[in-house]
């Protein structure tokens, strides 16, 4: 546990947004023996482990026994997670500050990006006489932070939190008002072509941290520790299944991007596949399971009220089967993950939020309008979900990472009104 968890929060330090995590998976899969495939190339599968990436930022594996059994174990995470996305034309000077003009990425909390010390990450496209190339960058140094306004000046400040993404957000980067977004980045980089186009965010760059072996506080633990999880699990179990590990992009946007879950890159993947090994895609799938992880809510230690009766664990009370009305979980798919969980001897429970909150869109939900397979949403508890440091048990990471090792491992039939384990 104390060995998964220290690479946890190493990955969870570096993988500071999705291109930068999707390449460090790159690296990962590739000294583990995986060999990269081309979505505009030919397949040709003479071994057994594999990945391919799309638009640099979402990333499928999968291996393959060499006594293929017709039936598909997937797990599906995501990459991306909070942050400021910087915005074209960035640079301005205003009140004596520089500043970059910057939006939230996905549903913040806006005053956890607040006092921060923020790196900058992300992609840029480089252009040298007409040629142009993409580079994956990561400036882990502190370049920029949102000063909050001091209780002095606000005395509205610990009684109203409503604060003007437009106004309240944007951070200063220098006093200089001839400051350059791209002047400034050639030069942390060391690199004269020109900047011709960027995808970049603004992210919290302090470091990761365990309080008494009971709690991990990170920036990003929604959702790296899901993918971790499922990363490690998926290297450490090779079965008669065909293994998958499905990490997108774009989930806290919703997921409606080139790459992301409600794209065709899932299913393209498994047709693919599905033809070269000469298997029926529909009756493999009718007998496949995907898990969606993602992480939700713990009960809160100072608000009781924002609980759910009776499915609203503590930190450490184990992994969570998110069971809600518009989720994908059912009884068959539960029933399936609970076995596994109790074989395992791991401690596995229910969680649904309150009916007066919204519930977000899941991985598996945005793939189901392109594929029809088995499902389940699964997670962790956590708290402070969205702000610029988050906080999870110790001890249920690494439950996760043991339940999706289990069921990496596991073969299972879905038929005849019963579910059989071999």
């Amino acid at each position: 546990m104390e060995e998964f968890n220290e690479e946890l929060l190493d990955f969870m330090n570096n993988g500071v947004c999705s291109f930068v995590a999707t390449k460090i998976i790159q690296e990962i899969l590739l000294k583990e023996g995986y060999q990269e495939l081309k979505e505009d190339k030919e397949w040709n599968l003479k071994n057994s482990k594999y990945f391919v990436i799309r638009n640099d930022a979402s990333i499928i594996a999968f291996n393959i026994s060499s006594n293929i059994k017709k039936q598909f174990n997937i797990i599906c995470t995501h990459n991306d997670t909070p942050s400021l996305f910087i915005k074209p034309n960035p640079d301005y000077y205003e009140y004596g500050y520089s500043k970059l003009n910057v939006a939230p990425y996905g549903g913040i909390l806006n005053y956890g990006f607040m006092d921060r010390p923020l790196g900058m990450a992300g992609r840029i496209i480089l252009e040298k006489n007409k040629t142009f190339r993409k580079e994956i960058i990561n400036i882990e140094e502190t370049v920029a932070i949102v000063p909050s306004i001091a209780i002095h000046q606000n005395d509205k400040a610990n009684s109203n939190l409503d604060l003007n993404t437009e106004i309240d957000l944007m951070p200063i980067v220098s006093l200089d008002k001839n400051f350059n977004l791209e002047e400034f980045l050639k030069s942390k980089l060391n690199i004269k072509d020109r900047i011709f186009d960027y995808d970049l965010f603004l992210y919290n760059n302090q470091k990761p941290n365990i309080i008494n072996k009971e709690f991990i506080v990170s920036p990003r633990i929604d959702n790296l520790t899901c993918t971790y999880a499922a990363l490690k699990a998926f290297l450490n179990n090779f079965n008669d299944s065909i293994n998958v590990l499905a990490i997108f992009n774009s989930e806290e946007i919703g997921s409606n991007t080139y790459e992301g879950a409600d794209s065709n890159f899932l299913i393209d993947t498994l047709k693919k596949l599905s033809g070269l090994l000469e298997i029926d895609l529909t009756t493999t799938l009718a007998n496949s399971l995907i898990i969606s992880a993602d992480n939700t809510h713990a009960r809160h230690p100072n608000h009781d009220e924002l609980s759910d009766h009776t499915n609203t664990p503590i930190l450490n009370d184990g992994i969570l089967i998110t069971k809600e009305i518009n989720g994908t979980t059912n009884s068959v798919t539960a029933a399936v993950f609970k076995h596994i969980c109790e074989e395992a001897k791991l401690p596995c429970l229910y969680y649904t939020s309150r009916n007066d909150f919204a519930t977000g869109s899941t991985q598996a939900g945005a793939s189901l309008k392109h594929l029809s397979i088995n499902s389940l949403d699964v997670g962790l508890p956590m708290l402070a979900m969205h702000s610029g440091y988050e906080i999870i048990g110790y001890k249920d990471t690494y439950y996760l990472y043991q339940a999706f090792k289990s069921f990496y491992g596991v073969n299972y039939n879905l038929k005849d009104n019963k579910i059989i384990f071999n």
